[in-house]
């Protein structure tokens, strides 16, 4: 079973794996980050036949979405030959759950002068397989899989996958597929019990320096909360190639 259904051009039903971690009866939005993004390379692919990657993803969470039928729409921002900026929306009857930005460029040879200023972490098999479920709730913690190093209260370093596929009977990219475990990070290096403590985050941005490779996604998290009910998730991500961007949360902090 794969996370969503395709029920025509433009919705779609989620399945049980989409299932929430604060609240089962509403979806987490980890999943419908990866289907905007599939949205959005369709839509490219439809209109124009040079290849351009994501460098940039920032989604504003305007609301909870219930257990049922999506929307999808997609529109261009600014066209562009060699730059675009597009907008994807998530609704679910007329109310927008989710908005999307997404920059997209066209690619260059820059092997020459590639470098990065991220420290490494360690690969999969050197971390020890953790359960999500042992803190979380619902199906879309259940369906990763996790191996972490707790390095103390709200710093984590550890690798996801997940072998369920993002849509049924059809292919997905891996910028996709990695896109619907960018939300992970928010449970995964725990500053406080989630039962004591909400700290939803309320947007995502995700700035790529490289589309991710494999079936495997790393992180390098930190968590902060701040004395006035504010909170920052941040993380460096990495495929088993290297760091490949950043991830930052803007979190709610409510006891």
């Amino acid at each position: 079973m794969a996370y969503f259904e395709r029920l025509g051009a433009a919705r779609f039903r989620p399945t049980e794996h989409v299932s929430g971690a604060w609240d089962e009866s509403t979806q987490h939005i980890g999943p419908a980050l990866g289907l905007l993004v599939h949205a959005v390379e369709s839509g490219l692919a439809a209109r124009r036949g040079d290849p351009m990657v994501i460098s940039r993803l920032s989604y504003e969470l305007l609301g909870v979405v219930p257990m049922d039928a999506v929307d999808v729409a997609v529109e261009v921002i600014r066209p562009g030959r060699t730059i675009e900026l597009v907008e994807a929306t998530y609704s679910h009857g007329g109310r927008t759950g989710i908005r999307m930005r997404a920059w997209l460029q066209q690619s260059r040879d820059t092997a020459a002068i590639a470098g990065d200023g991220f420290d490494p972490i360690p690969p999969p098999d050197q971390m020890e397989p953790w359960d999500p479920t042992t803190v979380w709730r619902g199906g879309y913690l259940a369906s990763a899989r996790v191996r972490r190093i707790s390095d103390g209260p709200g710093r984590s370093r550890y690798w996801v996958r997940t072998d369920v596929p993002l849509l049924a009977g059809e292919e997905a990219s891996t910028t996709a597929r990695m896109a619907a475990l960018f939300d992970i990070a928010n449970g995964m290096a725990i500053r406080a019990d989630p039962t004591a403590v909400h700290y939803p985050n309320i947007d995502l941005s995700a700035h790529l320096v490289r589309p991710p490779q494999g079936a495997w996604l790393g992180y390098d998290t930190r968590v902060t909360f701040g004395p006035g009910g504010l909170g920052l998730t941040a993380s460096v991500i990495h495929d088993e190639s290297g760091p490949l961007g950043t991830i930052a949360q803007s979190l709610t902090v409510r006891p």
